[in-house]
Order: C-alpha cells, then sequence, then structure tokens
C-alpha cells in the first residue's frame, strides 16, 4: 500500500493487513483478524474505512499483466473496487504492455463498471 498526497493506493483489493503494513495511523489488529472475512469486497472495505472513512480515497492497482485473462482480472477488481467504496483502478500494466486496440477495450470495460449505476456499494 502506497499513501500519496490525499488517495491511498491498495494493491490488489484481496490483499488483507492495511496500515499494519505501513505501521502507519491507528488500528487494532483484531480489524484484520477477528473483524475481517476472506470476502474480497469486505477486505477493500477495511481499507476504505482506514482512509477516515473514505475521505482519503482508494485506488486498486490491477496488478501484473497475466495475457489472456487481464480484461476479466482488471473488471472483477474495478467491480470489487466500487462495491466497497473505492474510487478507481490503477490499470497501467494491464492497458500498456498489450497492441492499443485491445488496451483500449480493458480501459473502456473498467470504465464501464465505473459508469453503470447499477453496480452499487454493497
Amino acid at each position: 500500500m502506497t499513501i500519496k498526497a490525499d488517495i491511498i493506493k491498495q494493491k490488489l483489493p484481496v490483499n488483507n493487513g492495511g496500515f499494519t503494513t505501513l505501521n502507519f495511523g491507528k488500528f487494532d489488529r483484531r480489524m484484520y483478524t477477528e473483524l475481517a472475512t476472506e470476502h474480497p469486497v469486505d477486505l477493500c472495505r477495511y481499507q476504505v474505512a482506514n482512509g477516515y472513512m473514505g475521505r482519503i480515497g482508494l485506488i486498486n492497482s490491477g496488478g501484473e499483466s497475466h495475457g489472456e485473462s487481464d480484461l476479466k482480472e482488471a473488471v472483477v477488481t474495478a467491480i470489487i473496487n466500487k462495491r466497497a467504496g473505492g474510487m478507481g483502478l490503477i490499470c497501467g500494466r494491464k492497458a500498456f504492455q498489450r497492441p492499443m486496440k485491445d488496451g483500449v477495450e480493458l480501459l473502456h470495460a473498467i470504465q464501464d463498471v465505473y459508469l453503470n449505476q447499477d453496480i452499487t456499494i454493497a
């Protein structure tokens, strides 16, 4: 996880640990053990809550490029981020390490998630 200005970047929404990794801020370890579930939306939601209840936006990283599965992985990560109350997805490697047509398709798919009003906070 990285802190930049008023945005927090979480590597992937399925990571658990948040501020314990940075040793930053006040937290109770039970938040990551007893109170956390393994559901990716819950894990991401805890990171949103750690950002002063969403006042500092959470942007998830799309992760490294895996080739054929990149489009699906990016859309799933965007849905998890949006349903948890996050603010966006960084998709550099998945979008820009491929032919332009495929990268644009991936970016449009991610935008469609954030523009779709049927995908709401869980």
